[in-house]
Order: structure tokens, then sequence, then C-alpha cells
């Protein structure tokens, strides 16, 4: 099942193009450390260990598929621990049909076949919730076996208490990696204290889950005050109100009748599971990242993006799985059923992921558009499209005439560049301006507006399939 899973999510690498957040992953690892620690004091320091991993493993090539690699090995992680959980819950049927299902969302080939750390957070959430059921099922054997024990079974039952200790040392490391790989995957953490205390006995619960979530959460703590510091880097993020709530089964799974579908037997899936401890967190794990992301929203700073409830799509596949695998007498046919159903209601947003515009940025479109004659200058709206130019080049280009340096900002990831338009442009007769966003998004930009005011008049622009998309414009002398 890790292997089905992880070439599903893999077979979309090649095709689509990076976008800007993933040029932005390839400017960070190909810093030094210092300067990636530079870069983090000031932006995105919350993927300061997603950069660090990245800088290792960018040493053997920037190649798309090398860069993504890591996101579908992932995704294959995710669906082994997936299956093992859902056989530990209910049964084999059950964990294998969420496998499956997880296999065939729409986002786990967009968010598998990229160079971000979402694909590596889910993961990492899914193992948690498997450190926390064996630790707990550990525990409850130890328990027992206490209630039975004599004086001569005493030094026995010590010794099994001390083997539960290491499915907490497991369990602590298991939330630490959830806090590494991205920060707001640490929302489905409170889903997990309804089985702690539904499970384990008080003291159990102070002694071994809560001193085990407070070890693991360190990480979650530096990095939230770093990103607490780096507000601005995310002001671009709008203000949400509670009706966006309703398009999560959509984002959760990359579309809206798969995710319709999957929610509402999801919700059969919470009912039917006889253990009501573990229905319970299955449910916080599945709904409380989309209500706690916008409560954080409100409380502290907009933070609402979609990419962010990626965590919450395996409690969706494992709560489906379990509903269809309790069906009596027909359980095996309504396990292949709904797969069946997911996978082909799916197959539209799985070609759109697998397209050259699959993430929205097409850069290889807007380069080939960029027909350049000699003399030509480009100007870009935003330095760090510059970044997309500068990978899928091939041949010659306009003269980047505002470019100061090879090297990106240490602070950013944007370009040092010249701020005399007007005399960078002297004596050119056509300007190739290139932006992120659609054709009117142009008319904000100050490099764009820059531009006009040196004497240029727009001649033709083309825009990239999807929003935001790329837009290439042609501006000539007046």
């Amino acid at each position: 099942m890790a292997g089905i899973g992880g070439v599903v999510a893999f077979s979309g690498s090649g095709s689509a193009s990076l976008n800007g957040d993933e040029l932005a992953t390839i400017s960070a690892a190909s810093r030094s450390l210092p300067g990636l620690w530079e870069l983090a004091r000031h932006i995105d320091g919350h993927f300061l260990p997603y950069y660090l991993f990245m800088q290792l493993w960018a040493k053997a090539g920037t190649a798309e598929l090398w860069l993504r690699l890591p996101s579908a090995l992932a995704i294959g992680v995710a669906a082994w621990f997936l299956v093992d959980l859902g056989r530990r819950l209910h049964s084999t049927w059950a964990g294998v049909t969420a496998g499956l299902l997880f296999a065939a969302l729409p986002s786990v080939s967009y968010y598998g076949a990229f160079a971000r750390s979402y694909a590596p957070a889910a993961a990492a959430v899914v193992f948690s919730f498997w450190a926390l059921h064996r630790a707990t099922r550990a525990q409850e054997q130890t328990t027992r076996a206490q209630e039975q024990t004599t004086r001569a079974q005493e030094q026995t039952t010590r010794a099994q208490e001390q083997a539960t200790r290491a499915p907490w040392v497991v369990y602590a490391v298991a939330v630490a990696v959830v806090c590494c790989t991205h920060l707001f995957a640490v929302l489905v953490l409170p889903a997990q204290l309804v089985a702690a205390v539904a499970l384990l006995p008080r003291r159990t619960v102070l002694l071994r889950w809560a001193p085990a979530v407070a070890v693991g959460c360190l990480p979650a703590l530096v990095l939230g005050l770093v990103g607490y510091g780096e507000r601005h880097a995310i002001s671009w993020i709008p203000q949400r109100g509670p009706e966006v709530l309703l398009k999560f089964p959509k984002m959760a799974t990359g579309s809206t009748e798969v995710g319709v579908v999957l929610f509402v037997v999801a919700l059969a899936g919470v009912v039917l599971l006889r253990n009501r401890a573990w229905a319970g967190t299955l449910l916080g794990w599945l709904v409380l990242p989309p209500v706690l992301l916008l409560a954080v929203s409100h409380l502290v700073t907009p933070v609402y993006v979609d990419r962010y409830l990626f965590v919450a799509a395996p409690a969706l596949a494992l709560l489906a799985g379990i509903a269809v695998a309790s069906v009596p007498r027909g359980g095996v046919v309504a396990c292949c059923g709904l797969v069946v159903v997911a996978v082909a209601v799916g197959v539209p947003q799985q070609v759109e992921v697998r397209e050259a515009n699959g993430r929205f940025e097409d850069f290889p479109w807007a380069v080939r558009k960029v027909e350049a004659r000699p003399g030509d200058a480009i100007v870009f709206g935003q330095s760090s499209v510059r970044a997309g130019f500068d990978y899928y080049r091939d041949g010659s280009m306009p003269d980047d005439v505002l470019r100061l340096g090879a090297a990106p900002e240490a602070e950013g990831f944007g370009f040092p560049e010249r701020d005399d338009v007007a005399a960078a442009l002297a004596d050119r007769e056509r300007v190739w301006v290139v932006w992120r966003g659609a054709k009117s998004a142009g008319q904000k930009l100050p490099r764009v507006k820059a531009v006009r005011e040196a004497g240029y008049e727009q001649t033709g622009a083309w825009h990239s399939a999807e929003t935001p998309g790329l837009t290439v414009a042609l501006f000539a002398g007046k």
C-alpha cells in the first residue's frame, strides 16, 4: 500500500511546472547554513527544519523529479501507517480501503508531487496517531496485568511497566516530527487528548501522555514564536468567514465531488466505529484543523489557507474506510465500490494536477512566450518571478536590465534590483514584462507602472490558464 501511494503521488512529478513556493524551496536549499539562518530570521522561519533537510537533499541535484521525491515518499509512509492504524482500530479491510482512498485523492497527487512540507506533515500526523494508539494499547495491557498481579509476579509486572515507556518515547518523537514539518500541523494534536483522557487513567495521562506531548511540542513553541515575528510574510492571506468551512471537503481532497462523498461516508464511520474514544479522536482529527485554523485567523492573524488543512485528509480516508468495512455481509463489496467511485469521480482533477499548469504557475510556458529580439529588455513585476526564468530558461533571453546580481536577497526570495527603471530602459525599443497574477494585476505593480511612465505602451499580453497564473506582456516605445 505504501508503494501504491508513493507511485500515485510521484506519477505527476515531472509534468507540472514548479511554482513559486517550490522555487523558494530551491532558493533556501541552495544557501549556506549561515545564509539559511539569515533567511529564517526574516521569512519562513517555521519552515527551517524542512529547509535544512532539503539543503542536504538538494546536494544531489535540483531536478523537478528529485526535488519532489521526498513528498512522494512521505505519501507512501502516510499510506502505510494509515493502513496499519485502520487494521488496529477496525479490520484489515478498513485499513486497506483507507489507504486506497487516500492514494486516490487528487490532493494527494498534488501535494505528493510538490516540493514543500505538506506531504511530510501529513505523514508525520498519521505516524503520531499510530504511535498514540500503540502507546495506549501497551498501557492498557500493563494496567490489566497490574490489577491481576500477585507478589510473585511483581517483578514481571515491573518489567512490563518499564516496557510501556518505549511506546511513549516513540509517541513523543512522532509529535516532535509533526511540529517540525509544518507549524499548523499541530492543530491535530488536541484531538489526541480525547483518546488519552478516555482510554488512560488520570495518573497515566499526567505522567505519560502530557510529558510526551510537552517534549514533542518544544519545536512548535520555538517555530511558533519565530513565525509570529514574521507575520508580515503572510500578510497576503485574506480574512475568512465561517462560510469557508463549507469548502473544507474540497480543500482536503482536491475535489468537491470526492470531498462531499467521502465526508458523508466518514461521518457514518464515526457512528459505526465501536471504540467510541477513537471515534471521537478521529472526528477531532478531521474537523478540528479547519475550525482551529479559522479561530487562529480571527484571534491572531489571518492564516486560513487550504493547503494547511491537508493533514486532515488521512482522517477522512480512514473514517470512510471504517464506514464501508462495517457494512454487514457486504463490507468487501462496499469497500471496493467506494474506492472505484472515488477514483472515477476524481479523474478530472487528477488530470488537472498533472498538466503543465497543474501548480498554477506555468514557467516553461512563460519562457517560451518571450520571443526575444536583439536589444530587447525584460522586467519582472515581482522580482521573485525571476527565479522561474533562471530555472527554466533555455537559450537566449532579453537583457535583465534591472538585475544587480545572481544571488537572491539574504532576507527573502526576491533579487536585488536597480530602482531607476527609466534609465535602465534607455534606448530600448521593446520591453517584456512578466508578473504573477492576471493581466489586470499589472496595473497595481510598481515595476509595471514604472515601465509605462518610462514611455512604453503595452502592445500585447498573455495569461496562463489558471489563477494566479503568470502574465507575459510586451511593451513598445511610443
